[in-house]
């Protein structure tokens, strides 16, 4: 039990950030209104998309000064609940959008840079796929994710700071924390960051895993 404390947290973080974020008060704002609500799902898929990506590109450069087969799939593993919890914040980001800019989709910097830093990633599952020989896809994929990783992080965070944008903190429009993300919405935010976080860790644990245990029978199959 005192190993898996973390897992308990991020149980009774999501489900607080689920309940309290679908009742509690929220800024009445022109436009956003009851949309606001979305910040505590769609912004934290991105806070714990980069930290996972993160990790993921960590174990790349691992395996690469020492390779072996649990670094590369830590590194693959972690790199794919990345990409899921990215593909969620873009879902997410849609469905607001809808519903505060009246479309499903804009012409808009940081949209079209998420947008296209989730097909680099896709390539790098594509890529991955593409080989037969263990060692060479492994390395490869290291490369590549470390490549993907560095392609990827200004797409989101530094070129669309650099234009205008709908989206706040971004070419003079002010950030949520300048206006509207009220004490009461710190108590639900922060926690959802931590929640959403520290579940897709457990996500990858449980693939990683899996994955290891998959290893261990195709070996045992072949001997």
């Amino acid at each position: 039990m005192k190993k898996n404390w973390w897992k308990v947290l991020a149980v009774v973080l999501v489900l607080y950030t689920a309940i309290a974020g679908l009742l509690m008060p929220v800024p009445r704002l022109a436009i956003l209104n009851e949309t606001i609500r979305n910040l505590y799902f769609h912004v934290p898929m991105w806070f714990g998309m980069t930290i996972i990506l993160t990790a993921s590109v960590v174990f790349s450069v691992r395996y690469l000064r020492t390779p072996t087969s649990r670094l590369d799939t830590l590194s693959h593993e972690f790199a794919k609940t990345g990409i899921l919890m990215g593909l969620i914040g873009l879902s997410t980001g849609s469905i607001w959008a809808r519903f505060t800019w009246g479309t499903w989709w804009t012409n808009d910097p940081k949209l079209n840079g998420a947008a296209i830093a989730m097909l680099i990633y896709g390539a790098y599952l594509v890529l991955r796929s593409s080989f037969t020989d263990e060692q060479q896809r492994a390395r490869v994929s290291a490369i590549y994710n470390i490549f993907a990783f560095a392609a990827a992080m200004p797409l989101f965070f530094i070129l669309p700071r650099l234009t205008d944008s709908l989206h706040p903190g971004a070419g003079g429009n002010p950030a949520f924390a300048r206006y509207d993300l009220d004490s009461d919405m710190r108590l639900v935010f922060y926690p959802a960051v931590i929640g959403w976080t520290l579940l897709g860790v457990w996500i990858t644990q449980l693939a990683v895993r899996l994955s290891l245990l998959k290893q261990k029978v195709y070996e045992k199959q072949l001997a």
